[in-house]
This record gives C-alpha cells, sequence and structure tokens, in this order.
C-alpha cells in the first residue's frame, strides 16, 4: 500500500488505485498524511475543508467522509500494511509507517543526497526521488490557503532536489546534463532568479556562452517588465562570472599576467548593467564584456572552469575515499570490496548444459546496453540453485567487481527475506560502512545501484517468492548481470524488466542414472543397471530425491539398488525414504503447498485424490464443485507453481510424489493415518 501526496492526493495497492471519492475525502486524506501519526481535530478539517462560513452541518460531513476513508482503507488491506485510521475524542490519526508515504520517501532521499561530496552517490538518490513525482503535489484536493501553501512548500523542495541533481552533475563533469535538468525547469519558473542562474553557469561550461548570456538578458527583461525591477545578486553574480572568464579567454597570453593591479572599472558593476527599459539588452560600446577585452583580469576572481573528470581527482577521489573503489568500476579482482558471495560450487554437478548455455547467451549480452536478467525456474527439487550457482562459478572472472548472493527465502521454513535486509548485506559487501546505510529500503535501493552502476557485477537472487521481492534488489547498470531462481515462474519480472526464463525439467533417464553412478560410484551402479533406471523412474527425475536415494544406498553400502527400488515401490514409505534431516522431497514439497491460497491448496487435495495423473479443466471442475473458469484459473496457479504440468490445452499432469505428498497432508488432518505415517517416518 503506498500513499501519494506528490502528484493526484490517491492511494495504490496492488490491485490498482483505491476510489477515494469526492475532492473533500481526498482533502482529509491529504491532511492526514501531512500530519502522519499525529491526531488532527476536527476543527482543523473544517477550517481546510471551506474556505468560506462552513455549512451548519460541517462536523457530521468531515465524521462522514472519515467513515467511508476507513473503510476504503480497510477494504484495500491496511491492516496488512500497519495502517489504522483512529479516532481520538474529537480527533482523527492516521497511523502508519511513514515509509508509505511518497513524500516522506522523498525527503529522505533528498537529505541522503550529498551532491558535492558524493557526486554519483547524489544523482542515483535525486533521479529516485524526483521520479516519485506524478504531477503539481496535493492534485485533487479543494482549493484553499492550507493546500496551497502544503503544496507550495512541496514544490519548494522538488526544485531544491532539481537544483541538487544538476550540481551533483557538474560536480561529474556532465555539464550538459546539469542544462538540460535545469532547461524546464527554468522556462516553467522564468523568475526564480536563483534556478536561471544555475542554469547560466551549467550552459556556460558546457560550452554554450551565447545561450548563457541570452538567459540573462531574457530575464532581465522579464523582470523589468512583470516586476520593474532589475536582477538580483545571484543572476547578477553569474553574468559577472561569464563575461570575465570570456575576457580571461580573448586576452593574448601576455595580458593573462598583469604585473599592474587591475582597474575597478574592469569589472561590470550593477550599475553598469544595461537597466530594465533596455528591452533589447547593454547599448553599444557600454557592454561590459566590451570593456573587459581591454582591462586585465581580477586575479581575485577565478573563471568558471569544467572540471576533468580522471580516475584519481575530484569527485573519483571523493568517491574511493567512501566506497573504496573508483566509480567507473576498475575491474580490479583483488579490490577489497569486490564481494564474492558465492556459494560453494554444487557438489557432482551433472548435466544442464543447455540451461547453462542459455544463460551464457542471455546474461552475457551486452549489446543492447542493459543490465539482463535471467530467471531459472522450475519445480521444487529439480537443481534451480545448483544450475545458477553453478553458472556463476564457471563465469566470475566475466564479474571481477563481485558476485553478490542471497537466498530471498520465498520457499523456506522461515520468514522470507526483506529487500531492506538484503540490501544491508548488500551494501556492506560493497564497501559501505555501516552508519552510512540508509534505513529506508528505497533509499537503500538508490544507493545499491548508484555504487553498482559503473561496476560489472553478478548478483544470484536465489528462491525467490514474487517479482515484487526481486525488484528492489535489481542493478541497473549495463555490466552487471542478474540470475534469480524460483518455483514460480516470475511471470512479472518478464513482463516489466524484460527476464528471460531458463526453465529446468527433471532428468531424463541416462541422466539420473549418471547422477547415481557419480553419487555412488559407477561400479556400483554396474551392477544393477535396470534397478538404477527404475530408481530413476520412481523418483521421477528429480536431482533431490536422486541424491536422497542414492544418501540411502551411501548409509547401507551392503544394500543392491533393486532393494531400495522395491522399498519406493511402496508409495506409503516413498516420501520418507526420499528424506534425509531436513532435506528431502517432502520438506520441498511442504513450502511450495505453504504459499498457496486455501482455494488452490484443496484443488491440490482433490487432484492428489484422483485416480489418475492426467485430468482435463471439465473433471477437475465436477471433481471440486466449482465452474470451470474458475477451475482453470487455479489449475494454472497450480502450474505456475510448478505443482502441475500443463500437457496440453486444458489438459494437466500431477507427479506421482506430489500426488503423495498432497494424499498424506490430507491424510494427517483428517487424521485418518496420520500415526501410521509419523511411524514410518521415523
Amino acid at each position: 500500500m503506498e500513499f501519494s501526496l506528490l502528484g493526484p492526493v490517491g492511494v495504490a495497492t496492488g490491485a490498482g488505485e483505491l476510489a477515494l471519492g469526492p475532492a473533500k475525502r481526498r482533502s482529509v486524506l491529504a491532511l492526514l498524511l501531512l500530519q502522519p501519526n499525529i491526531t488532527v481535530s476536527i476543527e482543523q478539517f473544517i477550517t481546510s475543508l471551506w474556505e468560506d462560513e462552513p455549512p451548519a452541518h460541517a462536523r457530521t460531513v468531515v465524521q462522514g467522509h472519515v467513515s467511508r476513508l476507513r473503510q476504503t482503507l480497510a477494504e484495500g488491506g491496511a491492516e496488512a500494511y500497519g495502517v489504522e485510521l483512529a479516532t481520538r475524542g474529537s480527533s482523527y490519526l492516521l497511523r502508519l509507517p511513514e515509509e508509505l508515504i511518497d513524500a516522506h520517501r522523498f525527503s529522505e532521499l533528498l537529505a541522503l543526497a550529498r551532491p558535492e561530496s558524493a557526486p554519483q552517490d547524489a544523482v542515483s538518490l535525486l533521479r529516485e526521488a524526483l521520479g516519485l513525482w506524478r504531477g503539481p503535489a496535493l492534485s485533487g484536493t479543494v482549493s484553499g490557503a492550507q493546500f496551497a501553501a502544503a503544496a507550495h512548500a512541496l514544490e519548494e523542495r522538488r526544485l531544491a532536489a532539481v537544483e541538487a541533481l544538476a550540481r551533483a552533475h557538474g560536480a561529474l563533469g556532465e555539464h550538459d546534463h546539469a542544462a538540460a535538468v535545469l532547461y524546464a525547469e527554468a522556462v516553467a519558473n522564468p523568475l526564480r532568479e536563483g534556478l536561471v542562474a544555475a542554469l547560466m553557469r551549467a550552459l556556460y561550461r558546457a560550452g554554450r556562452q551565447s545561450d548563457a548570456i541570452n538567459w540573462f538578458h531574457r530575464t532581465r527583461q522579464l523582470l523589468g517588465e512583470e516586476l520593474g525591477v532589475d536582477p538580483g545578486e545571484r543572476l547578477t553574480r553569474a553574468y559577472e562570472e561569464i563575461l570575465r572568464a570570456e575576457a580571461v579567454a580573448m586576452e593574448p597570453p601576455a595580458r593573462q599576467r598583469p604585473s599592474v593591479p587591475p582597474q575597478p572599472s574592469a569589472l561590470p558593476q550593477p550599475s553598469a548593467l544595461p537597466q530594465p527599459s533596455t528591452r533589447t539588452g547593454p547599448p553599444a560600446g557600454t557592454d561590459p564584456a566590451t570593456r573587459l577585452q581591454h582591462q586585465p583580469p581580477d586575479p581575485t576572481q577565478q573563471p568558471p572552469v569544467p572540471e576533468q573528470r580522471g580516475p584519481a581527482t575530484g569527485p573519483a577521489r571523493a568517491f574511493a575515499s567512501v566506497h573504496g573503489t573508483p566509480p567507473d568500476g576498475g575491474g580490479d579482482p583483488a579490490c577489497p570490496t569486490a564481494p564474492r558471495h558465492l556459494p560453494r560450487p554444487p557438489a557432482r554437478f551433472l548435466g544442464r548444459e543447455a540451461q547453462l548455455a542459455a544463460l551464457t547467451r542471455w546474461l552475457t549480452d551486452t549489446g543492447g546496453g542493459e543490465s539482463p536478467i535471467a530467471v531459472v525456474t522450475g519445480p521444487a527439487g529439480v537443481g534451480k540453485t545448483a544450475c545458477a550457482v553453478q553458472w556463476a562459478h564457471r563465469h566470475a572472472a566475466a564479474f571481477p567487481d563481485g558476485q553478490l548472493f542471497a537466498d530471498l527465502g520465498g520457499f523456506g521454513e522461515g520468514a522470507e527475506a526483506t529487500p531492506a535486509a538484503v540490501l544491508r548485506e548488500f551494501l556492506l559487501g560493497l564497501g559501505t560502512p555501516p552508519g552510512h546505510i540508509p534505513p529506508s529500503a528505497d533509499a537503500a535501493s538508490a544507493l545499491y545501484r548508484s555504487l553498482v552502476a559503473r561496476r560489472r557485477v553478478l548478483v544470484v537472487l536465489d528462491n525467490a517468492r514474487s517479482s515484487a521481492q526481486v525488484r528492489p534488489l535489481l542493478p541497473g547498470g549495463p555490466g552487471c548481470a542478474t540470475i534469480v531462481t524460483s518455483r514460480s515462474r516470475l511471470d512479472g519480472l518478464v513482463v516489466t524488466d524484460c527476464a528471460r526464463p531458463v526453465p529446468v525439467q527433471v532428468l531424463g533417464t541416462e541422466e539420473g542414472v549418471a547422477l547415481l553412478g557419480t553419487m555412488l560410484g559407477q561400479d556400483r551402479v554396474a551392477e544393477d543397471p535396470d534397478a538404477a533406471r527404475a530408481l530413476v523412474a520412481l523418483c521421477e527425475g528429480l536431482p533431490l530425491a536422486l541424491r536422497a536415494a542414492a544418501a540411502q544406498l551411501t548409509a547401507r553400502p551392503r544394500w543392491r539398488l533393486a532393494r531400495l527400488a522395491a522399498a519406493l515401490g511402496d508409495e506409503r514409505r516413498r516420501l520418507s525414504l526420499l528424506s534425509a534431516e531436513d532435506t528431502g522431497i517432502a520438506a520441498a514439497l511442504r513450502t511450495s503447498v505453504a504459499r498457496l491460497s486455501a482455494d488452490d491448496a484443496r484443488l491440490l487435495s482433490k487432484l492428489a485424490m484422483g485416480s489418475g495423473r492426467e485430468v482435463d479443466a471439465l473433471a477437475v471442475a465436477a471433481l471440486a464443485g466449482s465452474d470451470p473458469d474458475r477451475a482453470r484459473d487455479g489449475l494454472d496457479r497450480l502450474a505456475e507453481m510448478h505443482l502441475v504440468d500443463e500437457a496440453a490445452t486444458d489438459r494437466y499432469v500431477i507427479s506421482t510424489l506430489v500426488q503423495l505428498f498432497a494424499r498424506d497432508e490430507e491424510a494427517g488432518e483428517d487424521g485418518s493415518d496420520g500415526s501410521s505415517t509419523a511411524t514410518t517416518e521415523r
């Protein structure tokens, strides 16, 4: 849930914008958001909502809007986000985490930006902050002095962010970017002299002297016509600096080192500047630039010289002093801030050459100038993490600035990892001091992206539950690449970030037999190749199941493969035999099923109770007692989680292992044979 003040006042949820109703109700929400977690009296609402004399029933109107607003928030799932609209006597209190308000996040990002000392970080943070704006602040509220004042204050903060962004670009020597940032705002605010002065300096440093001087004359004329005043100190000083620098550039070398003190008349004084009554600029012969061509420069003034970018000077040195690496990414594998977070390579990894080749094609294609993303998907136990980590180790040299890894816990027993927690670990790994890590996830994400923007970093995000969990952790630099693993297809990442799906399927018979050979030794498998193939079939080609079966045989060296195959043939014992301590097929499937909605979990149970493995949507609808469209939707969600496979249109296949697990879960809930299952598992 997100609350918007920087544009139309509104509330957005995962399902879309909430319908807030008329302007007065939006205004009630705006007043509460402008003072979050602070009580607002009903008198304040009345004063703000009616400029003229309020109606006699004003209190009732306010109470009605608050009641409807409370209902709307509740329907949007406010409680899950810690949002509560409470009544406190004759006042109201909107209790919520302030990070949910875009204006609060904007202020945090603006406060974190340091355009002069850390310009590269500041560019990313400020662009993130300005990206939160969707139009004029507090749009959709009633007209009134209080809302106008609040909107004006927010707009002033936005313009301050624009000017800070221009300063950050200037500190990086990116004067064209600085001018582009300022231009639109100067056009929209032509009498804001500080903004025009900053634009003039940026244009001059970008080599556009005539444009810079024209902006001065245009603004001087407008000030005279609109307000009847001369340019102020900031605008005049910028003009003088540009003229002085131009005069220095035009002097012969001998005149640029005068042996006598400069004449005071060489400097343009405010009285010497063209007066507002002169509409077209300085009169001929009195232009300060003309006089400065024949006078030595003032040695106490320094012309604005464009900064030179380099690996060891200026902003780059400041960046290196904080982050321990040059902002352009040196690619030095020995750099102490180049993290190496990958887990150890998977033991006895076998095959998956097609998937590894697909990852190589997608993740090493830098022709588009984008940061590629691959999503490795497949059912529980198929080896997605092993595939991703294996590729990452093989290609680590292509990412010399570091490899970041995080288990997002999307399908684990515990709570899933929050973006803020993962970002903190990433920023620490990238050399950010703990005290410099922003508290909010949005600001930390912006800092993270700015740090890796010019580096070559590989990011591996394992065990993701949803696209929303992944997005704050994605790097943006063209030298970076990301691998995400998930039991869900994460179609949202494909839509919004052009992620490339890399599906991982179960192993074929020969691949499964080869995996058993690497685990048990080729001689033991060669003794009974038919039993080895039977084991692969009973494990349905799942690497996790095959490794669990190999663990059983390793612990029992006198067992032949045929003995374990016979034991696995008993469906009541199969899942328990394919488990080892806290690892196994049952544990893996349990975490998948735990993420299902109650309706989808019931649908899976119905499928498991059927006699066959292949079903069609109509039969499932009849079995579940629902309409066909609803059954199709449920089957599609199960297929997205790889708990069933879509064999053809409206035809789905459920694996035997999933069937057995769902039956055991259903039996355990009913209490019909839970005790026998527990005895078997022990």
